[in-house]
């Protein structure tokens, strides 16, 4: 692999996209700025692209620059965790990508169940919206949310989620809320990244329009949660994901569950050639069992 840039190139390539700045990636690397710089330059001359825009008031990192750190930023992040896997000893180790929602608000509050299930797997959890890259080896899964559209990799649904209005008890007191007309007279809460949008659930339970114009915008749906105890306004969003709102009694179905779209929209997504990994086969088999009761 002789087309590969040195290392420690890409490390201070990655630094100081990170920081946007020479004098911090030289710092958090240990060496000196004029060493980053010169790194930085030499990979730009094995690339053949400008990286950087450098001016008076700064470094500004280029398209060419951006595109390039969405490439290699996982894949610097997967050869640091495996080193240190070595470096510690650990063989069992586990990396799970997942979406913020279910991570958050579903996957935490189970993983004490598996920790004490499968002490000898070392497991570790991030999440973004972006899917992990399998070819940049960022994940051994991906819990994904949306439509399947994901060629060469094994889809498992994960459960059949319930989407519907969702609104404080004393919202609901308040406007005196008992038929889905009524929403049209208060604020609704649109959840910009559901693949449920107020204008489906509308179209299923009623003969009006969704409004065109909503209270507030959110792309998570904790945030949408957070907002409707608040008070803010109605959230169209999963009963599972908002389990412990509802147990907690912040949250009710403003007209119980028969006005409910169904809908497969999580996933435990992989490459079939992680299936025989002990500890994904370990993790799919408890996080089938933990969806099963949800």
């Amino acid at each position: 692999m002789s087309f590969l840039p040195p290392v420690v190139s890409l490390q201070s390539f990655e630094a100081v996209a990170r920081r946007r700045s020479f004098a911090l990636a030289a710092a958090e690397l240990h060496v000196t700025a004029s060493a980053v710089s010169h790194q930085v330059s030499k990979l730009e001359a094995h690339l053949g692209v400008r990286l950087f825009e450098r001016s008076a008031h700064g470094v500004r990192i280029s398209p060419a620059g951006e595109a390039y750190l969405s490439r290699i930023g996982g894949a610097l992040s997967a050869i640091a965790a495996a080193t240190e896997d070595l470096k510690q000893g650990v063989s069992n180790s586990l990396y799970v990508h997942s979406a913020p929602s279910i991570a958050s608000l579903w996957l935490m509050s189970r993983l004490q169940a598996f920790a004490e299930a499968y002490p000898d797997i070392s497991l570790n959890l991030s999440a973004a919206h972006t899917p992990s890259d399998f070819e940049l080896g960022q994940a051994d899964i991906d819990l994904r949310y949306g439509v399947p559209n994901w060629p060469d990799l094994v889809v498992e649904p994960l459960f059949v989620e319930s989407i519907v209005p969702l609104a404080s008890p004393a919202f609901i007191q308040k406007h005196r809320l008992k038929q889905p007309e009524q929403l049209l007279g208060v604020k609704l809460i649109q959840s910009n990244v559901s693949v449920i949008q107020w204008s489906d659930w509308f179209a299923a339970f009623t003969d009006m329009r969704a409004p065109d114009r909503f209270a507030v915008r959110f792309d998570r749906a904790q945030m949408s949660l957070d907002a409707a105890t608040q008070g803010l306004g109605v959230a169209l969003e999963s009963t599972t994901i908002a389990g412990r709102h509802i147990a907690e009694r912040k949250l009710r179905p403003v007209f119980g569950l028969d006005k409910a779209v169904k809908v497969k929209a999580h996933f435990a997504v992989y490459p079939v050639r992680h299936a025989k990994r002990p500890p994904v086969e370990a993790f799919l088999s408890w996080l089938h069992g933990e969806a099963s009761k949800s």
